[in-house]
């Protein structure tokens, strides 16, 4: 089924300000939260369609390029997956401020997992960044790419436990299961991580050979990444849960791809247009015609050249340029340069003087200032 637009699944219009899109998720979030619609499938995909919208509207830079190329853009930029929905929530007191404790409405949907599993203390995973270089069409028309980089997973031989038997973790002897110990000095008493544990209250007694007791080993990770098109130079796309895993079954970090463009020997970008130059000889310029150019695609494209053409004017062709939201391109422009010839052939320099003759000649130009001179 085709996805519904974000701004019609938050109820909200496009010129909604940032408030009034978290208050329409908020709305929505208690209305269709399953711990309040136990069973109900539809309830339970309205709440995940109301997150991944939230997700993307709530995030300015998402937002931007969801407005400018709409689903394509934010491919690999964000959407929750169906099942680490807690991501989304990156402020929990700003979000669902005046509603109470958080855990009252969210609690079982997300699990007392989310902060602890089986006594241990559940991380984030890191976040990483993978840096691609794009040749310049890519950039501009948009690819697909296949990267290859190494990330924490968990282990397949203690499941991410750490732990080489079923007994799993046991409560610290030092620090009790409070992850931290005090030492008095005079009147003063300081609470610091316990040395044992290093501040997780559990300790792995006989800990999985693979991992270490960490729950994590090394993989080589290898992802294909959707390039919307128009992307610029500096961008990022952001691959949602394929940054290290999570100790402790905590959710995985994010890749962040950034992108670097290749300069074109021919092309050169501002914002949504392309610009190039061509040389045209003084003849065309003067009496107009007609020249043809390779574009950044490949094919031939003819141009027309207004008689009078003067050195330095720019020639627009419309949609030639940078792709941008729906089918909608930039422009193309064109400077001309018009050629003289250094070396003339005898009955060309007769034609000239002819021209000379017949049109007179300026041997006292008119001089006006460098500023005034027309680009």
């Amino acid at each position: 089924m085709a996805k519904r637009d974000y701004y019609e699944v938050l109820g909200v219009p496009k010129t909604a300000t940032k408030d009034e899109i978290k208050k329409a998720y908020r709305k929505l979030a208690i209305q269709y939260h399953p711990d309040k619609n136990p069973g109900n499938k539809t309830a339970e995909e309205k709440f995940k369609e109301a997150t991944e919208a939230y997700e993307v509207l709530g995030d300015d830079q998402k937002r931007q390029t969801y407005d400018q190329f709409g689903f394509a853009g934010v491919e690999g930029m964000g959407g929750a997956s169906p099942q680490d929905y807690s991501n989304v929530f990156h402020d929990f007191e700003d979000l669902f401020s005046g509603f109470g404790d958080f855990s009252s409405i969210f609690g079982s949907f997300f699990g007392e997992g989310a902060q602890q599993r089986g006594g241990a203390h559940v991380n984030h995973g890191a976040n990483l960044r993978y840096d691609i270089e794009l040749p310049f069409e890519k950039a501009v028309f948009g690819t697909t790419i296949e990267i290859s980089y190494n990330r924490d997973d968990v282990c397949k031989t203690c499941g991410g436990t750490g732990s080489r038997d079923s007994q799993g973790r046991k409560v610290c002897s030092m620090c009790k299961g409070t992850g931290q110990v005090r030492r008095s000095s005079g009147f003063f008493a300081i609470s610091q991580p316990c040395p044992v544990c290093h501040g997780e209250g559990t300790v792995i007694e006989n800990p999985c050979p693979d991992c270490g007791g960490s729950g994590l080993v090394k993989k080589k990770q290898k992802i294909r990444v959707t390039i919307p098109a128009g992307v610029e130079d500096g961008r990022r796309v952001t691959v949602p849960g394929q940054g290290n895993a999570g100790a402790n079954g905590g959710p995985a970090g994010d890749l962040h791809v950034f992108i670097h463009v290749r300069p074109h020997d021919i092309f050169e970008r501002q914002d949504d247009d392309l610009y190039c130059a061509a040389y045209v000889d003084f003849v065309t310029a003067a009496l107009g015609g007609e020249i043809v150019i390779g574009t950044l695609e490949g094919r031939k494209l003819s141009v027309q050249i207004p008689a009078g053409t003067q050195n330095g004017k720019l020639l627009r062709i419309r949609e030639e340029g940078v792709p941008v939201a729906g089918s909608r391109r930039g422009d193309l422009y064109i400077k001309v340069f018009v050629k003289v010839p250094s070396r003339l052939s005898k009955r060309g320099r007769e034609l000239l003087e002819q021209l000379k003759a017949a049109e007179g000649e300026t041997s006292q130009p008119e001089l006006i200032r460098l500023k005034d001179v027309p680009h």
